[in-house]
């Protein structure tokens, strides 16, 4: 059965003293009209007057005798349609932010407009919306939210252009007005300052992405600051993207067909954020955030090129990056535990854009926003070290990837290699199946001259390097002492890197400018491993001072001993060297010496 829904109006208010309640206040109706499977029993004259829909279909209901209609789609459904019909009996409602969206889309469906009676229903309701909604961010941002359930005719009458344009001005209005407010908050309390952000940003999450998008887009154009429109993307994306289980970072079975609809849902909104965030340039966006979205990315599928522009991001300011920001989980089936390629990317594009300042600094240092410079360089190489010696443990890390990793890196990026040494140490140890040539491939990246006097001693007696490397730090090692002794300094080295950077005549501008920032970049290395090894000679010096003050029990004193020591190490001084060497090396080869007095300290 079809409710049937009689409206008895003299229980009703009146608007004035119109007498056309009075008439049809004891007057049995003659039109049903059914909205959605509810039954209106009303009155032709009072609906046919304003409405011009209904006035057509009673007009055509005449030829056959019928006194029923029904309205399909009607926008805000029966509860919208009593509203309307109250309006064509003259009774009395409030006009309000929830229901004029409604009741305009409504008008417009039962052509309730000027040609049919003065100050009709569309008319009532665009100068609600003209004259209260639109002076209001509040107020607009609400029918907004509200035009999200109505039909396409929204669209078609305006009312979302309308909104989507006064939020964006009446936010205008609020910027200049919060930075008054910031103005006063100097000084105050942390608490206060966070009052005196924009309060708009919370409202806006209320919105779907679609609108959202057109909103943030329409900000941009009006000038709202870059700073904001972060702020606001950050909220709506804490906001909405939620509801992906975090078993499912650890579940790489799933597959795409299995894909829930929410899960698509928040790839859309995820793909959409990232196309509305401001150039980087004029907007410091939290790498924290970044990294948030690139793994949520990963998770739900995103496309390439929002992956990519994250990863191009993160790269911006890679030198503000946190290790655990780094470690992003893999969910490739039968993978390494982490996600090594992504981070492999993210450096490319660190590098690329390393090289691509350089060029347009056209001779001058860069000292410009997001400049990352050899500094930056420099904390990005000891970010990788601390990043390979996390991943190295990995026993499903290829050494493909890792050499990759190692590789990827200029040798300028590092003052010292105690780092880089570390995790090679731990690749060794836990992948103990490695090769001897392999073993080699992954030493060659380690360079000597770079390793601190504790790493030093440490890779002298590390029996998982291959033996050429040992004899290699036992070499510079006794050069480090020998110079120490001698009392230089390094500068024949230093001048000798010096006189190698004279660019050649027939070389092309372009090239020579090219080389002396190859040359500089060099220089600077040098002096901060200058500064390394002048630290560690200091510290030496204490130690031999204090030996020499506090003798030992038998007489022999800290520097004594240290000598002897040095005369240990002096196979490689004399015409004898290389023979003495050459037998230690069989004396390793055969096992009976060499290896069985090294011992681990890892």
């Amino acid at each position: 059965m079809v409710d049937q829904k009689c409206l008895s109006f003299r229980e009703m208010k009146r608007v004035s003293g119109s007498e056309i309640i009075k008439i049809f206040s004891d007057v049995a109706g003659d039109i049903t009209i059914v909205v959605d499977g509810e039954s209106f029993l009303l009155h032709k004259f009072p609906l046919v007057s304003r409405s011009g829909k209904i006035r057509k279909m009673v007009a055509d209901a005449k030829d056959s005798n019928s006194s029923k209609l029904e309205l399909h789609n009607i926008p805000g459904g029966p509860q919208t349609f009593e509203l309307a019909v109250k309006f064509c009996y003259g009774m009395n409602f409030e006009i309000t932010t929830t229901n004029v969206a409604s009741l305009r889309c409504a008008a417009e469906y039962l052509e309730m407009t000027e040609d049919y009676r003065d100050e009709n229903l569309v008319a009532r309701t665009e100068v609600y919306l003209n004259e209260v909604v639109v002076q209001s961010l509040e107020k607009s941002v609400e029918v907004l939210s509200i035009c999200e359930m109505l039909p396409p005719v929204a669209e078609e009458v305006g009312i979302v252009n309308r909104c989507v344009e006064a939020v964006a001005v009446n936010a205008c209005k609020e910027q200049l007005v919060s930075g008054l407010s910031r103005l006063d908050c100097n000084g105050e309390s942390a608490e206060l300052k966070s009052g005196c952000l924009e309060w708009w940003i919370e409202d806006l999450s209320a919105l779907g992405i679609d609108y959202y998008q057109r909103v943030v887009c329409a900000m941009g154009r009006a000038g709202i600051r870059p700073d904001s429109i972060t702020a606001s993307l950050m909220h709506y994306a804490q906001a909405s993207l939620k509801g992906i289980g975090k078993f499912q970072i650890w579940n790489p079975a799933r597959m795409k067909s299995n894909r829930t609809m929410a899960e698509n849902d928040q790839r859309t909104i995820l793909e959409t954020l990232v196309s509305l965030l401001p150039n980087e340039k004029s907007s410091s966006i939290p790498q924290n955030f970044l990294f948030g979205m690139l793994r949520m990315g990963i998770m739900v599928d995103a496309s390439i090129a929002c992956k990519l522009e994250l990863e191009r991001r993160i790269a911006f300011r890679l030198e503000m990056v946190s290790l655990d920001d780094l470690l992003i989980p893999s969910i490739q089936t039968g993978d390494s535990l982490f996600d090594v390629d992504t981070v492999h990317r993210i450096l490319i594009n660190f590098l690329q854009r390393i090289e691509d300042e350089d060029n347009d600094n056209c001779g001058y240092e860069s000292e410009g926003l997001g400049s990352p410079g050899h500094g930056s360089l420099l904390k990005v190489g000891r970010l990788i070290d601390a990043y390979l010696a996390e991943i190295a443990p990995d026993p499903y890390l290829s050494l493909q990837k890792f050499i990759a990793m190692l590789e990827i890196l200029p040798d300028y990026s590092r003052v010292i290699d105690d780092g880089l040494y570390r995790a090679i140490d731990i690749y060794l140890k836990a992948h103990p199946m490695l090769t001897e040539h392999e073993c080699k491939k992954l030493c060659k990246f380690i360079d000597c001259q770079k390793l601190s006097q504790e790493a030093s001693n440490h890779a002298a007696q590390n029996d998982r390097l291959p033996v050429q490397m040992a004899v290699r730090v036992l070499y510079f090692e006794q050069l480090r002492l020998q110079n120490a002794l001698s009392g230089s300094s390094g500068d024949g080295f230093l001048s000798q890197r010096m006189s190698s950077g004279v660019p050649s005549a027939a070389m092309s501008p372009r090239d020579n400018y090219a080389s002396l920032r190859r040359e500089n970049r060099e220089l600077k290395l040098e002096i901060s491993r200058m500064r390394v090894r002048l630290s560690e000679l200091e510290k030496e010096q204490m130690f031999m001072k204090q030996g020499m003050i506090d003798k030992s029990g038998n007489g022999k004193t800290f520097l004594t001993s240290i000598s002897k020591g040095i005369g240990r190490i002096g196979i490689f001084n004399g015409p004898t060297g290389g023979k003495r060497q050459k037998s230690s090396r069989k004396s390793r080869g055969d096992g009976k010496t060499g290896r069985s007095r090294r011992y681990s300290v890892s």
